[in-house]
């Protein structure tokens, strides 16, 4: 279960102070898909960042079954998110010197896992496993990123905007690789978009406006990435 009681963060000082974030709490259960929705500015992914600790906030705080992340040391921080959490932005983020296999394989020796193959071969990309970067689609890149973020086997896999760079088609087949993935290996899911159509595949949607939480609902049913329209 991930918690967060009363988030604040300001970004900015004197007068050009910011608040980001007023206040948010929220609850998010294991092996849940939930989905922040929100326009550009809302804090959307400030409050992704902070729930998966890669940010502090300046009020309230962050915990993962009733260990508080927002009171642990920087090395203690680290060590945390090495060990439970994944990653997926907008951009790729993978090493242009590195083959895909290569780029898996940096996420799999984070956590000792030496089957990191699987999720290749999961992700459909076995057979460009020797290719690099710059050979591979924007759609077989993000897919990479997805399987090195997976690779760590990471309890909770938070995803900032996954298909804002991606066609339609493409992103379709990412969405349709995360979420039977999540079938297969069970973690939790926290992704961020702007897209309302992709929040029908989440079990959780949160809706956030300036800085809050304006509305949260279950969907009564999920849809699959070829079922939500674009």
């Amino acid at each position: 279960m991930i918690c967060g009681n009363q988030i604040t963060k300001y970004y900015g000082s004197g007068e050009s102070r910011t608040q980001v974030l007023k206040g948010i709490s929220l609850e998010i259960a294991d092996q849940d898909f939930a989905v922040i929705l929100g326009a550009s500015g809302s804090g959307k992914s400030t409050l992704l960042n902070i729930l998966s600790g890669l940010e502090r906030p300046d009020g309230g705080n962050v915990s993962y079954d009733h260990r508080d992340i927002t009171k642990l040391a920087e090395k203690e921080l680290t060590e945390f998110r090495r060990e439970n959490i994944g990653f997926i932005f907008q951009q790729y983020y993978l090493l242009p010197n590195l083959t895909a296999e290569k780029n898996v394989k940096m996420g799999a020796d984070l956590a000792g896992n030496r089957e990191y193959g699987e999720i290749l071969s999961a992700i459909g990309l076995s057979d460009k496993k020797d290719k690099f970067p710059s050979e591979l689609s924007g759609g077989e890149q993000q897919r990479v990123s997805v399987a090195r973020a997976l690779a760590k086997k990471p309890k909770a896999l938070f995803l900032d905007e996954p298909t804002g760079a991606l066609d339609e088609e493409t992103g379709r087949l990412v969405l349709h690789y995360i979420s039977k993935l999540q079938e297969a290996y069970h973690f939790t899911i926290v992704m961020v978009t702007h897209n309302e159509n992709i929040a029908e595949m989440a079990k959780t949607v949160i809706q956030m406006n300036s800085g809050k939480i304006v509305k949260s609902f279950t969907n009564k049913q999920q849809k699959s990435a070829y079922e939500i329209g674009w």
